[in-house]
């Protein structure tokens, strides 16, 4: 059992495509009270956790509190990481799938999404928190790099005031400002 500062830290991995999906999926499936996703984007949830869609609506049912805050597709913080990147799947195309995703779920109770305050985009698309519970993963996004291509650190809640909860602090903190999104009606 670690006892020094570094106590909360599970695994941390050099990308967070080295992140084995299991490890996505099983913590989505875990999660009780609270399954949080604070990614800029959050797509890459519908391909890389089977039945996704199918794991939110159950975890929801059930009672689980479960959130996505997702940047502004048509903001200048998108807009200018679209630049940085210059990638062809771009930010904001990458924040239409789980929107699109979003939508053909139509509204589920206890299921919510935010889009960030535009004076928090910035600190929103260079840290992304995925919560489960007493687990997180943090992908903090490096210079020009895609999120699949910078590091991630998988931490579980060890005791008040650690890295876990620092993470935490943060995301609620930019979930607070953010703005509510409905989901669009299926057509």
């Amino acid at each position: 059992m670690k006892t020094g500062t570094d106590r909360e830290l599970v695994h941390s991995y050099p990308y967070r495509s080295a992140c084995p999906s299991t490890v996505w999926t099983e913590l989505a499936e875990s999660a009780e009270v609270d399954l949080f996703l604070a990614g800029y984007t959050n797509y890459f949830f519908w391909a890389q956790v089977p039945h996704f869609a199918d794991t939110v609506r159950r975890k929801a049912d059930a009672g689980c509190r479960v959130r996505f805050l997702l940047g502004d597709p048509n903001g200048e913080v998108t807009r200018q990481r679209e630049t940085v990147e210059d990638v062809a799947l771009s930010v904001s195309t990458r924040i239409g799938i789980t929107l699109e995703h979003l939508d053909r779920l139509g509204p589920v109770e206890g299921v919510e999404t935010r889009v960030s305050a535009p004076e928090d985009a910035i600190n929103h698309v260079s840290l992304s928190v995925f919560r489960f519970d007493d687990d997180a993963l943090v992908t903090p996004h490096l210079a020009r790099l895609v999120g699949h291509d910078s590091p991630l650190l998988h931490l579980r809640r060890h005791g008040g005031g650690g890295m876990f909860d620092r993470f935490a602090e943060h995301s609620e903190e930019l979930w607070g400002r953010a703005e509510a999104r409905v989901p669009e009606p299926r057509t």
